[in-house]
């Protein structure tokens, strides 16, 4: 009788400041198909915190991606910052039509180095890049950032669907490739839950 398929589960933030996507990338690649359109813009802010659930197959181990959706307003980062902890990878956003979100990123990028371990993925993506007529961030900028960071980048469009597939399964890859030695010995593992389990086993 054939084994049922072993799953690795691995907790992914999206962060950046307000109004620069991240709902919207979420949605688009947790709930759209690749050929639909994306529905119209939506302005509402996340309040707080949410989060979604999709399953994909990396290198031929299936990994359940919890992704989680968090609030940019400065009034909720206390609380948004308290969910980092235990994430295997982040999702760091920024949109091309704002110096803000861009100039934010160094700080999204401190409170990650803070509240998290050595070995989390950083991903970083410069989102609405269909919006070129009112881009003021280029490209090489963002380029620059992440080289500095020594961390992946890509440009996105939810709305055109650019990029977001090849970015979470870039970061997906990743996590997997840093916990390539987490057990499956369950229908489910939290690799965060294997990782403390081996640090605790050091000399």
């Amino acid at each position: 009788m054939a084994q049922p398929e072993k799953v690795l589960q691995a907790k992914i933030v999206m962060a950046g400041d307000s109004y620069v996507g991240k709902s919207s990338i979420l949605r688009r690649y947790t709930e759209l198909c690749p050929t639909k359109p994306s529905p119209p813009p939506s302005y509402i802010t996340t309040v707080g915190i949410d989060f979604e659930v999709k399953t994909i197959s990396v290198n031929d181990t299936a990994m359940k991606l919890q992704i989680w959706d968090t609030a940019g307003q400065e009034r909720f980062h206390t609380f948004t910052t308290s969910f980092f902890r235990g994430a295997h990878g982040f999702v760091l956003v920024y949109d091309i039509t704002s110096t803000e979100s861009f100039q934010g990123i160094a700080h999204w990028m401190k409170d990650i180095n803070e509240k998290t371990d050595e070995n989390v993925e950083v991903i970083l993506l410069g989102n609405k890049c269909d919006k070129e007529t009112e881009r003021v961030i280029p490209k090489n900028r963002g380029k620059k950032l992440a080289w500095e960071y020594g961390i992946p980048f890509f440009e996105t469009s939810a709305k055109d669907n650019i990029n977001i597939e090849d970015a979470f399964f870039v970061l997906a890859k990743e996590i997997l490739n840093k916990n390539s030695c987490a057990s499956l010995d369950l229908d489910v593992v939290d690799l965060y839950e294997k990782r403390q389990k081996r640090s605790c086993c050091k000399l």
